[in-house]
């Protein structure tokens, strides 16, 4: 007889447990809780009633198959195994559910320590641009000077090419003064 939980049953074998049977005679009683059957009965009635349960000895198994109790305790063994089938995917669900938890914690970990180092990462930018941009200041200060220092050279050039040009002006008027007095002296 297939039923409607089967499927469970051949999925997972492993996770089913064993299922006490219930004697026969417990099966042919309806199901009531103790104080609908003590409301419903007077006292001594109820008290014989649960007597007579105890004291009737078990039907043969033909006669409880023939009015579908074997059916029914079937029945309720695959809702049993069913539920837990549901209990072991519940007990899975909340494994995953730790373990991605747990990955998520990791993961978190990891990226915070990231961020981390990527702070660090940006402060030595940020202490390299300072370094680089003070170098740049002291670089500009150094070709201003050096400039200065070229304008000093070429203006001591220009005066020196001056004097040189006022050295050889008498130079030359030296020349010709020695030369127009050496033609006096002739004379």
């Amino acid at each position: 007889m297939t039923g409607l939980f089967d499927k469970f049953k051949e999925e997972d074998s492993e996770g089913s447990e064993m299922v006490e049977e219930r004697p026969a005679y417990e099966e042919n009683e309806p199901e009531t809780t103790q104080s609908e059957s003590v409301e419903s009965l007077p006292e001594n009635e109820y008290r014989s009633g649960v007597n007579e349960v105890r004291d009737k000895p078990q039907q043969s198994t033909s006669s409880s198959s023939d009015i579908g109790i074997s059916s029914l305790m079937d029945k309720r063994a695959k809702l049993e195994e069913a539920i837990d089938y549901v209990g072991m995917m519940i007990s899975n669900l909340k494994e995953k559910r730790t373990g991605l938890e747990k990955e998520i914690e990791e993961e978190s970990v990891d990226i915070k320590n990231l961020k981390e180092k990527l702070m660090k990462v940006n402060e030595y930018i940020e202490e390299e641009t300072q370094g680089i941009q003070s170098l740049t200041n002291k670089r500009s200060a150094v070709e201003r000077e050096a400039d200065e220092v070229g304008g000093l050279i070429t203006s001591l050039r220009d005066k020196l090419a001056g004097i040189d040009r006022v050295i050889d002006d008498e130079g030359t008027k030296i020349k010709s003064f020695k030369e127009s007095r050496d033609k006096t002296s002739n004379f």
